[in-house]
Formats: structure tokens, sequence, C-alpha cells
């Protein structure tokens, strides 16, 4: 039996990586964020008590990996922190290759041009990074170079941004029922990075779509539905105005709609979206789009949860390479006060771990985190509560 199981684990992943795509592709089936923890308390008693998850090892999971970690800035290091904390509690076989030093900003306040070469060349060796923010400022007189984040992205080709927003069972929100993933294309349009002044007073910015980007990241939404038992896709953008841009990445869209014939596929207008969104999240399961809707939208669906502090990513590009990170910026009013919501990245670190394969850490620290918020007990300030990042923190270990 345990033979077979393997082997067909192991025909899974094979199927898997020969699209360049994790057989977790960053979280389980549809409804996984509340349905384990849904199954964990169907037994709970009055007092709210869990039941505790038993832990079968399967093959691999005592291979060391190497991950290479970005702390960032603002509350970056802070909620890493929290990361490294719960996973080490896990024992998990994970060793940390560290870029403590590396910021967006120069040590005059300034920011910086590029990402070092050496925190490039550590994630293409690792293929995997867990990254805080790295401060970007609002306004740079070289518009050659964007925000580090955005740069990183491009460099490593990270081309699809994937957003899980679901609702957390104990945190009262307008919508109770919203399980939304925002599959966003991460290295082109209106992140081009192609702006200039025609002439004083007039800038002209530069929206590039290409068929090869559109493509890739429609073909990764419909791959990902797929392989999380989701049942529909949505297609939004602006091609009524932008009828060229948004107009050729619908095509791509439609295109590669046709090879999944078992997955509803529907088109909607960035705007119309966005007022649906509000009005009823749970009528949407997959969206796509381009970059600045993507980025927009994201933070939309973060809102109907809660906030960008609950809200995990996981950036993906081709043989597995995948960068996790929070939504959220550097919060820099509350770095350094023990006060952020480490929750994001440690949902974040759950995404990258299922990438990898060890899903059985990824599966505890989720249920864990979950159990923490629904007990309603160690809740930071933005979750009503008063608790520190570090009560919070060590209240998930205990859970563990």
């Amino acid at each position: 039996f345990h033979g077979a199981m393997a082997a067909m684990a192991a025909i899974k992943g094979m199927m898997c990586s020969a699209r360049g795509l994790s057989p977790a592709l960053g979280a389980v089936a549809r409804g996984s964020a509340g349905s384990s923890l849904r199954a964990m308390t169907s037994g709970a008693g009055a007092n709210g008590d869990f039941h505790r998850m038993t832990y079968v090892p399967r093959p691999g999971d005592g291979q060391t990996k190497t991950i290479t970690l970005l702390p960032g800035d603002g509350i970056g290091p802070e909620v890493t922190r929290c990361a490294t904390q719960v996973v080490e509690a896990l024992k998990a076989p994970i060793r940390w290759e560290r870029f403590d030093e590396a910021s967006g900003a120069n040590e005059d306040g300034t920011p910086k041009e590029e990402v070092p070469t050496d925190v490039v060349e550590s994630i293409r060796r690792n293929r995997v990074c867990l990254k805080g923010t790295l401060w970007a400022p609002l306004y740079k007189e070289n518009t050659n170079t964007q925000s580090l984040n955005v740069m990183l992205r491009k460099e490593l080709d990270l081309y699809a941004n994937l957003v899980h927003a679901f609702s957390i069972p104990g945190l009262k929100t307008r919508h109770d029922d919203v399980d939304i993933v925002i599959v966003r294309e991460n290295t082109e349009g209106e992140y081009s990075g192609l702006e200039h002044e025609v002439v004083p007073g007039v800038v002209e910015s530069l929206k590039v779509i290409t068929e090869k980007a559109s493509t890739r990241v429609a073909e990764y939404a419909f791959e990902y539905a797929t392989k999380n038992n989701r049942k529909k896709v949505t297609s939004v953008h602006k091609a009524n105005i932008m009828k060229k841009a948004d107009g050729l990445f619908l095509a791509c869209c439609r295109k590669i709609a046709e090879e999944y014939p078992d997955i509803t596929y529907e088109e909607k207008i960035i705007d119309n979206c966005c007022m649906q969104l509000v009005k009823d999240p749970s009528q949407f399961d997959v969206l796509v789009m381009p970059n600045l809707y993507g980025d927009i939208v994201s933070d939309l669906c973060a809102g109907l949860v809660g906030g960008l502090g609950l809200t995990p990513s996981i950036n993906i590009g081709d043989n597995g390479m995948a960068l996790a990170e929070a939504v959220h910026g550097t919060a820099p009013d509350i770095a350094g006060q023990d006060l952020a919501n480490p929750t994001a990245l440690l949902l974040s670190s759950v995404m990258m771990l299922r990438h990898i394969g060890f899903t059985s850490y990824a599966d505890r620290i989720e249920n864990g985190l979950l159990s923490t918020i629904a007990e309603g007990k160690h809740l930071t300030g933005d979750l009503g509560g008063r608790s520190s990042t570090t009560d919070f923190t060590n209240a998930v270990c205990d859970k563990l």
C-alpha cells in the first residue's frame, strides 16, 4: 500500500513538474483554508478545544531543503522571525540562507538601484525564497529602475503571482464565504517601467502586453484550477477601452480555456469585477488578470477577509522557482514595536512549504495558526486583540 501511494505521488509530481508547476501550487483543494480547520474542529468540545492532528511522515520529509531568506524592511524582520520560529518549532528540515542586510534603501536613505547579485544568485541556486517586503519610494528620479520587489520578480521571471483570499473562522467580516484565488501576470503591463517625459508637463507611460506572458499566466490559472478542484476561471480586463492590449490578453485566455472544457470560463470588465466582488464574492473562484488589475484586486480581496495582514501570496516561475511573500508593505509606523500581525507571512510560508512538497509541515502550521485565531485569546491589534507579535507567535507554536 505504502509503495503504491509513493508511486502515485511520484507520478503526480512528474506530471506537474513537466509544466514547471508544483503538485500543491500554493494551496490545497477548494475551501482548503477553512476546510482543514473545520474537519479538525468537528469534534471540538464546548470550550472550543481543538483535536490534535496526527503527523504521518511521508518519504522525503526528512531531506533538508535550503531556502533563501530575505527579512526585508519595516516589519519584515519581525514577521519573518515569526515564520522561522514556527518552522523551527516543527523541526522541519529547512536550512535558511539569510540575507539580513538586504534592503530597498542605501545607508543614506536613498533607494537602491538594483538587487544585490548574491541575493539573486542564492534564489536561483535554491529555487525557493521567503521574503519580507523591501522598502520602495513613492517617487524616483531614475524611472528606468523600479522597486526592488518588482525588479526581483522580473529578474527571476516569476511570471505568476498567486494570492489566496479566504474567510478565516473566528473573524467576523461582511462576508463569511470568501474563497478566491487571484492569479496576476507579474512581469509586464503597466509595471514594465517604460516612462518618459515627452515635453515638460507631459509624461508618457507604456503598457506592454505580450502573447507569451499572457498565455503562460492563463495556462497557470487553468492548471491551478484543475489541480485544486476549482470550477471556474474568470478573466479580468478592460478590453472595451484598451482593445489591442487587453484584447490580446483576452484572446490568449480564450485559447487556453478551450483546452480545459471541464472548467467554466467567463470574462469580467475590471470595474464591474470590483463592484461584484464587494456585492457577492462567492460568485468568484479563480481570477486571472494583467499586472495592475491584479495588484488592485488582490488588495480589494484582502479587505473582504479582514485586511492585508491576513492575505498570503507566492510568486511562481518555471522549473519550480518560487518566492513567497506577504501582500502587505513595510508598515514603518509600527515597525520595531512588536505589534505586527505575522499571519500573512505565516500563510505565505504554508504556500511555500506545499510548493516544495513539505505538505505535512504546511498543514500543521496552517491548523495551528487558524485555531489560534479562532480561539481569540492571542490576537494582534489589527484583529481586535491586544497581544504582541511575540505572544501571537508563541501561541501558534503551542498548538503545533
